[in-house]
């Protein structure tokens, strides 16, 4: 039990890493928090620090997601081995929240994208791509990346279930969709009155 304890505590951890916040720091030498979206996720880590840095970003929080879930899996493996599934979920769920109240941040960070698609990626590899793909075109469409976030979220759960994946899989995309739009409950309401801030850099002065 003690071992799988720690197993899971370390995927919140793992989550914890504010990549946009070390990456922005260490090697653009800016505090991504004091620009744009005020954000440390990859969206305005791509405004703030351009391309090569977004991308790093997105790949680093994506990593988190799919650490936590094997790391959950570890967990089940030492104590739960007929509840893997289950475990690998939780370990998913901490790192997101992990990444969304991070312990290095003062319980403060992204809204959870990225690296639930990494989370996504590890357990469910075929919807992921489909609704990465649906992300692509919206906010290809409307430069909005809140809104292809949302979107995106909103059909894990159901494209989960038409490809007939586990109850606990499904759940796990329905509870981790709802966490995603509520952190972005402020993006809804900009979207809603015209003044949403769309996925492009910040000029230089």
């Amino acid at each position: 039990m003690t071992a799988g304890l720690f197993w899971l505590a370390l995927a919140y951890v793992a989550g914890s890493f504010p990549s946009g916040l070390v990456i922005g720091k260490s090697l653009y030498h800016k505090d991504i928090r004091q620009y744009g979206s005020h954000n440390t996720g990859a969206t305005n880590a791509y405004r703030v620090l351009g391309k090569t840095g977004g991308l790093c970003v997105l790949a680093l929080d994506a990593c988190k997601g799919a650490l936590g879930v094997y790391l959950g899996e570890l967990a089940g493996l030492s104590w739960l081995p007929q509840q893997l599934e289950l475990c690998m979920i939780a370990g998913g769920l901490l790192a997101i929240l992990g990444h969304s109240c991070s312990v290095f941040m003062k319980f403060k960070g992204g809204k959870g994208v990225a690296t639930g698609l990494g989370v996504l990626l590890y357990l469910a590899p075929r919807e992921t791509l489909i609704v990465f793909v649906v992300w692509c075109i919206v906010v290809g469409l409307t430069r909005y990346v809140s809104l292809g976030s949302i979107i995106a979220a909103a059909l894990v759960p159901f494209v989960m279930y038409a490809f007939h994946e586990p109850f606990e899989i499904v759940a796990f995309g329905a509870l981790a969709a709802l966490f995603v739009i509520v952190r972005h409950r402020t993006n809804i309401i900009r979207l809603v009155h015209g003044n949403e801030l769309k996925g492009e850099r910040i000029k230089k002065k």
